[in-house]
Formats: C-alpha cells, structure tokens, sequence
C-alpha cells in the first residue's frame, strides 16, 4: 500500500513584520526531485529570498533547500535560482506594479495543494518604515491583552 506524501507548510513569518503584503499569488515553481524531497523533509529557509522578473519570467532567488538527507552526487544546488509558474496575466499585472517605487515580490510560504504539488504563495509587498513596526507590534500586544483580559 502506497505512503501518503507528507503534507508541507513552512511560512515566512518574518515577512510580515518587515512588509505590508498588498496582495498574494499562488505559483507553481519548476522544482527538482531531491527539492520536493526535502521541502517535505521541511528544510527550507526563506533568509532574503526574494522574486525578480528576467526576461519576462519570475524567478525566486536564494531560497534556501537543504540538500536532500539521503541524495547522492546528484543532489541540488541549495541555492539555486528557481522559475516560478504564473499565468500571462498574473505576470504582467506583477511586472507593472514592480515598475512603481517601493514594491517588491517576496515568498509568503510554501505549501502543497490538494494534489499533493508544491506551490508558493508569494506577495506584493511594500517595505515597512521602524515606526511602522513599532505600531504593528503595539497592536499585536494590545490583542494579546485584548484575549488575557477576556478569558
């Protein structure tokens, strides 16, 4: 009987103290084997990864994946440069909010769909100002209390 494949959900959790995500997309990527072996392994670290059009296609750059636990000599680049998968008109509409001042493309996490494919959520981000976070974490302790006091 077949093993169900592990179900993988890292999240980028710094991403939001450091953006504001304007709006997100679901890409597919063009991943090798030992890649897909090693997401479910959960080793991945989104350390300044970020996304960049080249040539018209989206690529996420240093994404980190660890090399895969029992690969051989031909185990991947941990670093390496991988394509993203959008649609003709998710794509445009990205290139040309890239294009005004301030936005960038980062990855949010990386997840697997109901088919069991890897996918990863990207977004829209606009960098945040230090009194931004500062005021993201007040509102943060606030509901904290908000939930204390309630219980």
């Amino acid at each position: 009987m077949a093993r169900k494949p592990k179900a993988v959900d890292i999240r980028n959790r710094p991403v939001y103290h450091e953006y504001f995500i304007d709006d997100t997309f679901v890409a597919g990527a063009l991943l090798l084997g030992t890649e897909v072996k090693a997401l479910r392994e959960g080793k991945a670290s989104f350390n300044d990864a970020y996304c960049q059009f080249n040539k018209g296609e989206l690529w996420l750059k240093s994404l980190h994946i660890s090399p895969y636990s029992h690969g051989t000599d031909n185990n991947h680049d941990p670093l390496r440069d991988r394509k993203l998968l959008l649609k003709k008109r998710e794509l445009s509409r990205l290139e040309s909010k890239i294009k005004e001042k301030g936005y960038t493309i980062v990855p949010v996490r990386i997840f697997t769909s109901d088919k069991n494919l890897i996918k990863i959520e990207i977004g829209l981000a606009r960098g945040k100002k230090l009194y931004d976070k500062r005021e993201s974490i007040k509102a943060r302790d606030n509901d904290r209390d908000l939930k204390r006091y309630l219980k």
